[in-house]
């Protein structure tokens, strides 16, 4: 009898109950918050006379409609306004953790979740967002909500959740210098198309991905929703358990030592069964940045982009759609494509590393004078721990604007927004009609290293050059 895989162990030991849908009712050991899909929820428990279950299995923080430029109070946008009061009531009602503006821990929910060592292997873990998948870093099952779950789980602690096929994706080799997690990601979900995960976990294994750090790990697993996978993990290994020791929420002394054979216990068993098995060889990949208007329209920096003809009948109209929108031209190269705006910054690409890899290419340079850039730490730590560095004076000096803590340019439910037809270099993680605040706006997906070249150069050009 094959053995079991980390999905199976976990969905296993959290089942509840087998609901007469077929659905399975799933014990979530965390539920993280924020402010934009709970007001409703929390509204709908006042409506029904209920509390939360357990309070101590929840947790808040701001981060969607926070603005980064200045976040004193009262905010300028009446309706963020509305929502921060909303969650600071509600957090307080209810007795929830809640890590509000000025707070050590503020910043966004999937950069808070890890450093603060609240994301534990072993656990099920849930959000009311789509990027919640970014936890699974950790050897956990994590996975996004929308606003009427956020008020099952609140209420019951549980979800009625259908079970999903487990695809193994292994990474394997070598990253060339200047690829990063976020250049495997964009292959990954090119070669796999942005709907080739429905009904699948994805399992992310190979010596490539073995080596990785935790950040990088969670850049990868962050965008498996985009891949259309509702849960994207790694399994446990010494370099999880060392990023997790110390942090404030973590386990301590001897507890630790016990959570850690757990842990382990958790990880897929090397007979595991897979209903799927995907190779991708690391050492072939270069920088990778997008086209058009899904992850999955990506190519390298160097390749020039596809003719319509070789797309299946199924995706042309979409890259039809992607053309159009974007102005460009099948066949003509990326590299060189003017950009007006520079993001760095969201749950995929704001930790510590991220900004250390971009300062590196922004050092003693300056920001093309037609370019507008942006540096948004994911949470007050990171921000403080940069500061600490001194990578706000770089950035500073060569142009960028350093901002506070937020999800900023990623979703633009704050004042960061795109203007008109502009072009953005963002290391964020969609790049949808509309998505970063103007409905012509254009988005073009890369590291943040990508970025910060492009930030210099004013257009799309390989980072590598400038790590020679």
């Amino acid at each position: 009898m094959a053995g079991k895989s980390l999905f199976r162990k976990i969905w296993d030991l959290h089942a509840v109950a087998k609901l007469p849908t077929g659905q399975t009712q799933l014990f979530i050991g965390l539920h993280l918050v924020h402010e934009v899909t709970s007001p409703q929820a929390f509204d709908m428990l006042r409506e029904q006379n209920l509390r939360v279950a357990f309070p101590d299995r929840n947790v808040a923080t701001v981060d969607h409609i926070v603005p980064t430029a200045s976040q004193a109070r009262p905010f300028a946008d009446r309706q963020a306004e509305d929502m921060m009061k909303a969650i600071e009531r509600n957090a307080k009602e209810f007795g929830i953790r809640f890590f509000g503006i000025g707070d050590a821990h503020q910043g966004i929910v999937h950069v808070i979740g890890p450093e603060t060592g609240l994301t534990q292997p072993g656990l099920t873990i849930a959000c009311g967002d789509s990027h919640t998948s970014t936890h699974g870093a950790f050897g956990s099952l994590a996975f996004g909500i929308g606003t009427s779950q956020v008020k099952d789980v609140l209420a019951t602690q549980c979800l009625a959740m259908t079970e999903l096929k487990v695809r193994r994706i292994n990474v394997t080799g070598r990253l060339r210098p200047g690829v990063y997690a976020k250049d495997v990601i964009l292959a990954i979900i090119r070669k796999l198309g942005v709907n080739g995960g429905i009904g699948y976990a994805y399992e992310y294994a190979g010596d490539t991905v073995h080596r990785m750090t935790m950040e990088e790990r969670m850049s990868i697993c962050n965008m498996s929703i985009e891949g259309g996978a509702r849960i994207g993990y790694i399994n446990p290994d010494e370099t999880t358990f060392e990023f997790i020791r110390g942090r404030e929420f973590a386990p301590k002394g001897g507890d630790f030592d016990r959570a850690v054979q757990y842990w382990k216990s958790v990880s897929s068993d090397a007979d595991a069964h897979y209903d799927s098995v995907v190779d991708l060889n690391a050492a072939e990949l270069e920088p990778m940045v997008t086209w058009g208007i899904t992850p999955g329209q990506a190519i390298g920096i160097r390749e020039r982009m596809p003719a319509l003809a070789e797309f299946p009948e199924s995706e042309r109209k979409s890259a039809e759609l992607a053309y159009h929108h974007m102005g460009f031209e099948p066949g003509r190269p990326i590299a060189g494509t003017p950009i007006d705006v520079a993001f760095i910054g969201s749950c995929t690409n704001s930790r510590l590393s991220d900004l250390r890899e971009a300062a590196r290419i922004v050092k003693g340079r300056k920001v093309a004078k037609t370019v507008r850039a942006l540096v948004v730490p994911g949470s007050t730590s990171v921000k403080e721990k940069a500061e600490a560095e001194g990578l706000d004076r770089i950035f500073s000096e060569a142009g960028f604007e350093w901002r506070a803590a937020g999800c900023s340019m990623c979703l633009a439910m704050n004042p960061d927004k795109l203007k008109g037809r502009e072009i953005c270099a963002s290391s964020s993680n969609r790049n949808f009609i509309g998505r970063q605040g103007s409905s012509t706006g254009r988005t073009i997906l890369m590291s943040p290293v990508m970025v910060a070249a492009a930030a210099i150069e004013g257009r799309l050009v390989d980072a590598r050059e400038f790590l020679i």
